[in-house]
């Protein structure tokens, strides 16, 4: 399969000649009983449960734009576009995709909106579920499946795009995506504070500007940013030059600050160390503060590191991971198991043979089951990964 031009347009009839190379490699496997695991850049094939596939499906010369449309706000682009790609070309016609999950920028649209991954943009730009307008799927029965459309203002029919966003290549390869843009702001602005949980909240909530990004870091993370050895709260500022200098006077109130080069972002995506056990808790906005405090106090013991995006009631904890054994084990089972008693608890990594002892089964419920059956009622696609039964 070769890689598309990224930059120049991919052609209708290109992509739909992959989609039909891909259902052939789906019918296939599912004829032989094959298990496949969707693969895009391959930079996130430690997260989610290990999966019971016995080959892959890439993705990753899949790539190129189908459609831009700048003067609608929209883009079409094949699954193994990278983010750093999008973000280039959209950039020329002053425009951006502000999807920003954690790890690196080679990482893939498609990766991206399989695993429903969002950053610090999303307390003001929301999820990949809102910001994607569209997709084409290849179902676990080969059957090549287009949802929502290309434009904005499409609401026809069930919203099965909703539904492959998250799913984990669960109910279908990712070929296609749709997606909104935004329009760059004029200025955009980083400034690093140091401030406790509750008064960044405090301020956040009573302020009359939204910042694009405002992400809490622990003192150990934040040491490796080189912002500070407290914690720190990240605020990025966007919007003409008056509202954004407003917004300066603001935060200057919260103490101290100094401006922080906007590359601090892409450090904060990529600062997660390899091989790292993550846990993502979450609890209403209002909560964050002592959820913050309680978690991170974990995590220091560990000798991880955390950070929070308040308004959206996220901490993402990170704990090293230190061998196989069996010491090592019992202490990731404790530091987890801790995390996981103060509140709704996502875990992202962890090692392989540990899932099955610390966390329950994602997708075992009678719809969830259902829904499955309807797309891969034979488990070719990514099995095991949400932590359904054998």
């Amino acid at each position: 399969m070769a890689r598309g031009t990224v930059g120049a347009l991919v052609s209708v009839h290109a992509a739909s000649e992959i989609a039909t190379v891909l259902a052939d490699r789906v019918r296939s496997a599912r004829a032989a009983g094959t298990p496949l695991r969707i693969v895009g850049g391959g930079h996130w094939l430690d997260a989610g449960r290990p999966c019971r596939a016995l080959e892959t499906i890439s993705l990753a010369e899949d790539a190129g734009i189908v459609e831009y449309e700048p003067g609608d706000l929209t883009l079409t682009a094949r699954a193994g576009t990278t983010l750093a790609d999008l973000a280039r070309i959209t950039r020329a016609e002053g425009q951006w995709l502000p999807l920003d999950p954690f790890g690196s920028a080679a990482g893939t649209l498609g990766a991206t909106v399989a695993t429903g991954s969002a950053g610090p943009l999303a307390s003001a730009f929301g999820t990949p579920r809102d910001q994607v307008l569209g997709c084409e799927i290849v179902t676990g029965t080969a059957d090549v499946v287009r949802a929502g459309g290309r434009v904005v203002k499409n609401v026809a029919g069930y919203d099965l795009t909703r539904l492959n966003v998250g799913a984990w290549g669960t109910l279908g390869v990712l070929t296609e995506i749709s997606v909104r843009l935004r329009a760059l702001p004029e200025m955009d602005r980083t400034f690093a504070v140091e401030v406790s949980a509750a008064d960044g909240w405090s301020w956040l909530r009573a302020s009359e500007f939204t910042p694009m990004a405002a992400e809490l870091v622990s003192p150990a993370l934040g040491a490796l940013l080189a912002v500070g050895d407290a914690a720190v709260l990240l605020v990025r500022l966007g919007g003409n030059e008056a509202l954004v200098r407003g917004a300066v006077e603001s935060l200057a109130a919260l103490g101290p600050m100094r401006e922080v080069p906007a590359s601090m972002w892409e450090a904060l995506a990529a600062a997660e160390p390899p091989g790292s056990a993550v846990v993502r808790l979450s609890t209403a906005p209002s909560r964050t503060a002592a959820l913050w405090e309680r978690a991170s106090a974990i995590v220091e013991r560990a000798r991880g590191s955390a950070h929070a995006t308040l308004t959206r009631g996220v901490v993402r904890c990170i704990l090293p991971v230190s061998g196989e054994g069996d010491e090592e084990h019992a202490r990731l089972r404790g530091m987890v198991g801790a995390l996981q008693n103060l509140g709704t608890a996502i875990v992202e990594r962890l090692p392989a043979s540990l899932w099955p002892a610390i966390v329950a089964p994602a997708a075992v419920d009678p719809l969830s089951v259902r829904v499955r059956n309807a797309f891969d009622p034979d488990r070719i696609l990514n099995p095991g990964i949400l932590g359904e039964p054998a």
